[in-house]
C-alpha cells in the first residue's frame, strides 16, 4: 500500500510545497474512516476464526446410579461412571484450519481494496477541491480585469469616446463574475464536507489545496504491475483456493470419525463370602466408529463446490475485461487532458495578445468595450477549460495508479 501512495503522490510531488500533502490525507484517511476500520474488524473476526476451528468435539461425561443393582459373581453393580471423546478422521482439523485461514486471505484482499478506493476517492475530492479554488482565483483576476476597463470606460465616457451604457456592461458583467465566485465557494463547501467525512473529521475543518498544479511536460515514470495482481482480481484467486479447501474439507468429513471411551463400574463385595475378586471394579475401554453411511450430503457439497469455481472464474474473466476497459479509457482520457491543457494554453496567450492590443488601442482613443467583453469572455472560458483539463489530468492518473500499481 505505501508503494501505492508513493506512485499516487509522485505525480503531485509540487504539491507538498504548499497545502496539505495529500499522502498524509490519504494516511489519515486510512486510520481513520470507519469503513476501513469495519474491514479490518471482518479481516480479525475471519483470522481468529482460525483458532476456532482448531478444537476438538466435547467430551462427553455420564454418570447413573443403579435403581435394581444388577448381581454379578464378584457382588452389586451400584453406579456406572462413563467418559467418551469422538476425534475426527486424521487431517480434518488441519483441513478446517486451512478453509478457515483462506476464508480470512479472501476477506484480506477486501480490505486491500476498499483502502485502495478509499485512496482515489481522497485524491478525486482533492482535485476537485483545486479545480474549485483555481477557478475562484482566475475569477478573481477577471473581476481585477474589468475593473480596469471600467476605469477606462468611465475615463472615456468624459471625453465622448464611449457610452455610459458600456459602463454598464462591464458593470453587469463583473456582476456575472461575482455570482459565480459565490456559488464556487458554495460547491468547495459542499466538497470540502465530502473530503472530511472521507476522513472521519470535523465537517468544517479547512482543507489547503495547492493551486499551482500543471500538467507536467512528461508523465511521471510509474512501473507498471500486471492486472493479474491487482487485489480485484488476487480477491478471486483466494476466493477459488477457498472453495479448494473446503472440498479437501468436504472429503475429510466424509470419512467416519474415531471414538475412545472408558466405563467405570464400581461393584460392593459379597458380605459372608472370600474368593478373589470379590467386590472388585469394572474397568471396561471402550472404541466406536461413526461411519457416514449415507453420504449424499458430502456428493451433493462436492457438486457445489465446482459449481462455485466456475462462477468464480467466470466473475474474475468479468471483472478482468471491466478493468481493463477502465484502464484503457483512462489512459486515453488522460492523454486527452493533456492535449487539451495544450490548445488551451495556447488560446490564452492568444487571448493576452488580443488584450495587449485593446490597450494599445485604448492609447489611440479608439477602444471597442464590445471587443472587451469578447475578449475577456474568451480568457475566462480559456482558462477554466485549462483547470478542468489539469483536474481531468490528475483524476484520470489517480485511476491509472489505483488500476495499475
Amino acid at each position: 500500500m505505501k508503494k501505492y501512495l508513493y506512485i499516487l503522490i509522485g505525480i503531485v510531488s509540487i504539491a507538498s510545497v504548499n497545502g496539505q500533502e495529500l499522502e498524509s490525507l490519504i494516511q489519515q484517511a486510512e486510520l481513520n474512516n470507519p469503513e476501513i476500520q469495519a474491514f479490518e474488524l471482518r479481516y480479525n473476526i475471519a483470522s481468529e476464526r482460525v483458532n476456532e476451528v482448531n478444537t476438538l468435539p466435547n467430551t462427553e461425561v455420564s454418570a447413573g446410579l443403579f435403581v435394581s443393582e444388577p448381581e454379578t459373581r464378584t457382588g452389586a453393580q451400584k453406579a456406572r461412571f462413563s467418559a467418551k471423546q469422538m476425534i475426527p478422521w486424521f487431517g480434518t482439523i488441519t483441513a478446517r484450519e486451512n478453509y478457515a485461514s483462506s476464508l480470512a486471505d479472501a476477506q484480506y484482499e477486501e480490505l486491500v481494496i476498499v483502502k485502495r478506493k478509499l485512496a482515489l476517492s481522497v485524491s478525486q475530492s482533492y482535485y476537485r477541491l483545486f479545480s474549485i479554488r483555481a477557478k475562484q482565483s482566475v475569477l478573481d483576476e477577471n473581476i481585477e480585469l474589468l475593473e480596469t476597463y471600467e476605469r477606462l470606460a468611465l475615463t472615456s465616457v468624459e471625453v465622448g469616446n464611449a457610452s455610459a451604457v458600456d459602463v454598464l456592461r462591464l458593470q453587469i458583467r463583473q456582476n456575472e463574475l461575482v455570482q459565480q465566485k459565490e456559488v464556487l465557494e458554495q460547491e468547495y463547501l459542499a466538497e470540502q464536507t465530502l473530503f472530511n467525512n472521507l476522513l472521519n473529521r470535523d465537517e468544517q475543518t479547512q482543507v489547503e489545496v495547492y493551486e499551482g498544479l500543471t500538467v507536467p511536460e512528461q508523465d511521471p515514470i510509474t512501473e507498471e504491475g500486471s492486472l493479474d495482481l491487482h487485489p480485484e482480481l488476487l480477491k478471486y484467486d483466494k476466493l477459488y483456493e477457498s472453495v479448494e479447501q473446503s472440498e479437501i474439507l468436504n472429503q475429510k468429513e466424509a470419512l467416519p470419525d474415531l471414538g475412545f471411551g472408558l466405563d467405570y463400574i464400581p461393584v460392593a463385595e459379597r458380605p459372608n463370602m472370600s474368593f478373589d475378586d470379590n467386590g472388585k471394579d469394572i474397568l471396561m475401554p471402550m472404541i466406536s466408529v461413526s461411519i457416514p453411511i449415507f453420504n449424499n450430503k458430502y456428493k451433493s457439497i462436492s457438486q457445489q463446490n465446482k459449481l462455485k469455481q466456475e462462477e468464480i472464474t467466470a466473475q474474475k474473466q468479468e471483472r478482468r475485461n471491466k478493468l481493463e476497459t477502465l484502464l484503457s479509457e483512462a489512459v486515453n482520457n488522460r492523454i486527452a487532458a493533456r492535449i487539451r491543457f495544450s490548445t488551451q494554453t495556447k488560446n490564452i496567450g492568444q487571448a493576452k495578445d488580443g488584450e495587449e492590443i485593446l490597450i494599445k488601442s485604448y492609447e489611440t482613443g479608439t477602444i471597442d468595450f464590445n471587443d472587451v467583453l469578447d475578449i475577456q469572455e474568451l480568457q475566462l472560458r480559456f482558462q477554466i477549460n485549462r483547470i478542468e483539463s489539469i483536474k481531468g489530468y490528475y483524476v484520470q492518473s489517480a485511476i491509472i495508479n489505483y488500476l495499475r500499481s
